[in-house]
């Protein structure tokens, strides 16, 4: 199956959609690491690796981004390693299933800097909002879509 080629890689430490990850990695077959700063918990599972990147700033971003490919999935809600993770050429979603690219990845980083200098002056800018079951049903159903991209890319190109 040319889908093996693809790993989903969870930026981990604050990951809500995790065991969703599992669910749909195990369906198509494709190997998972999770990646956090240090030990996480993960299913003992033969297509789910751990890795422990280290405490350091950015460890396990740095882990990542280092080893995503074309073909890779990444899932994380930390917008400097999704526009690293885009430019290595991966599928990047964040956790309630937005993806981001190559044409949003710019504006995304902007509005990102934008609001942590408000909040570095004082400005109150709020948090993200709550997430939701909708978000977890528009994740699940933006990894599949991703997962079925990239086969048909793989098997056009062959």
């Amino acid at each position: 199956m040319t889908e093996a080629l693809t790993r989903i890689y969870v930026d981990a430490d604050a990951c809500p959609v995790k065991d969703e990850v599992y669910k749909v990695a195990e369906r198509h077959h494709l190997p998972v690491t999770v990646v956090a700063g240090g030990f996480i918990r993960v299913p003992q599972h033969p297509l789910i690796e751990r890795v422990a990147a280290g405490s350091g700033m950015d460890a396990a971003d740095d882990w990542i981004a280092e080893r995503v490919k074309p073909g890779d999935i990444v899932v994380t809600a930390d917008v400097p390693l999704a526009s690293r993770c885009v430019k290595a050429g991966a599928e990047v979603l964040a956790p309630n299933g937005k993806p981001f690219s190559e044409q949003s990845i710019g504006m995304t980083l902007a509005v990102r800097n934008l609001m942590t200098d408000l909040r570095s002056t004082g400005e109150i800018t709020g948090g993200p909002r709550a997430f939701s079951p909708r978000d977890r049903s528009t994740f699940l159903s933006a990894l599949d879509s991703a997962i079925r991209r990239i086969a048909r890319r793989r098997t056009d190109q062959n």
